[in-house]
């Protein structure tokens, strides 16, 4: 299948303090498991405030095509699981348009199931590699049967007849990988460990336990985590209240720190602390979030946030930080952009890797807005201007990037000169809502 558009260029100009509150929608990462899980549990799950972005309605056309039915009712939905080990063989390719995490989840999904699966996707995902997700499959007995050069899709897995369970270090730190894994050890007889040497995001673990899966997290004396999940025990469908997207809310946030004299609240933010280095570091920074009302919603953390105009300084960012706020990297740098001083981001080598090489997109969507930065290898260092002085005026190539689209967009609200990105249309990807919210808060976005 071809993914072509027409681009539909944007341009931000600087506002007035912005003000209001803003509720971001469903976190993408947990509406993607609600699904998948919920599709592969016996019986009804019902979720609510899921993301109903592209992305993860791709995630749930995929389990529909291997049994499970899905349905929108009344604001929320409503799945109806085929049972663990029971999902039956697509009849069409799997169409993942540009949607990562759905791809990489449901390729560990099918790997250990005895049917063929094809995968295919946007220019986007299919330049995007798949093999860090495929290589432990292949130790589980998985059948790479045809694939794009570099293990890229498109391509067709066929799995074994009885799956291998393993036991596998994960070599980055990739909360896919793990997923994937621990999600193909569900069709497995054994126990399926991931060993993690650094903690990433850990939104799967806690699903599958709500879930009812058999599965043991032990942290040894180096701290890494040894997650086991025992094969083929039942899954259960249950209740699931998505809380809103820290990625998302990274953007309204940041907006709100670097234009003068705003003062909002986002609602409902996940709090879950593999997910808030961006937060810690924005503070660090000097920024002014109040944390209001935390409470749990769905076996996660939430709060609301109350965000003020802040001056900011230049901080150097633990390159350890990183697997918590992979995704917030562009908006953060952006943020950097206008603090005083020098800020250091290292250890980002996985921003070559998602849905453009991020980190390359970052640095010259930076350079062409008069922002002074150094892109490294795995590294970025942004010396800032407070106020903006001197600085937009440019136009930004997104490479179908959602987060890059967004990001600059907000750099044009605080610049001195209006900032453009060429394209405003794969937004939707992840936060269909963005221009209404944050024309709701007073951005002059166009």
């Amino acid at each position: 299948m071809t993914h072509h558009h027409s681009p539909r260029p944007a341009t931000a100009r600087r506002s007035e303090a912005l003000s209001g509150t803003a509720r971001v929608p469903g976190d993408k990462s947990i509406s993607h498991r609600s699904l998948m899980f919920g599709g592969l549990a016996s019986g009804q799950s019902r979720i609510t405030g899921l993301l109903e972005g592209e992305d993860v309605l791709r995630t749930g056309e995929a389990m529909k095509a291997m049994g499970a039915r899905i349905e929108r009712r009344e604001g929320e939905w409503i799945v109806d699981g085929v049972g663990n080990g029971c999902l039956l063989e697509a009849e069409t390719p799997l169409d993942f348009g540009n949607a990562g995490t759905g791809a990489r989840l449901t390729m560990g999904l099918v790997g250990t199931y005895d049917m063929k699966t094809s995968f295919v996707g946007d220019a986007s995902l299919s330049s995007r590699p798949m093999g860090r997700v495929l290589a432990p499959l292949r130790e589980m007995g998985t059948q790479v049967l045809d694939a794009a050069p570099g293990d890229r899709l498109p391509l067709t897995l066929a799995g074994p007849k009885h799956a291998a369970p393993i036991s596998y270090r994960v070599p980055m730190a990739s909360a896919q990988v793990k997923s994937a894994v621990l999600i193909a050890g569900l069709n497995t007889p054994g126990v399926t460990t991931v060993i993690e040497p650094i903690p990433t995001r850990d939104h799967t673990e806690k699903m599958l336990a709500g879930f009812g899966a058999a599965l043991e997290v032990e942290i040894d004396a180096e701290g890494a985590r040894h997650i086991r999940i025992q094969g083929q025990t039942r899954l259960s469908g249950r209740d699931i209240a998505v809380p809103g997207d820290p990625s998302s809310a990274a953007f309204p946030l940041v907006a709100a720190l670097i234009v003068p004299g705003s003062d909002i609240v986002i609602e409902n933010a996940l709090m879950n602390p593999t997910r808030t280095g961006l937060i810690e570091t924005l503070v660090e920074m000097g920024g002014s979030i109040e944390i209001l009302n935390p409470r749990k919603a769905g076996g996660e953390d939430v709060a609301d946030l109350r965000v003020r105009a802040s001056g900011l300084r230049g901080v150097t960012v633990p390159p350890g930080r990183a697997p918590s706020m992979i995704d917030e990297y562009p908006v953060l740098a952006v943020a950097a952009a206008f603090a005083e001083g020098e800020t250091v981001m290292d250890g980002l080598e996985e921003l070559r890797v998602k849905e453009s090489d991020r980190l390359a997109a970052v640095a010259r969507g930076l350079a062409a807005n008069g922002v002074d930065c150094t892109e490294g290898e795995a590294s970025l260092v942004v010396r800032g201007r407070p106020g903006g002085r001197g600085l937009g005026g440019g136009t930004v190539a997104t490479h179908l990037d959602h987060r890059i689209a967004m990001s600059f967009l907000v750099m044009g609200l605080a610049a001195e000169r209006p900032v453009t990105v060429d394209d405003r249309t794969m937004v939707a990807t992840s936060f269909p809502e963005f221009f209404g919210l944050m024309a709701s808060l007073g951005a002059r976005i166009e």
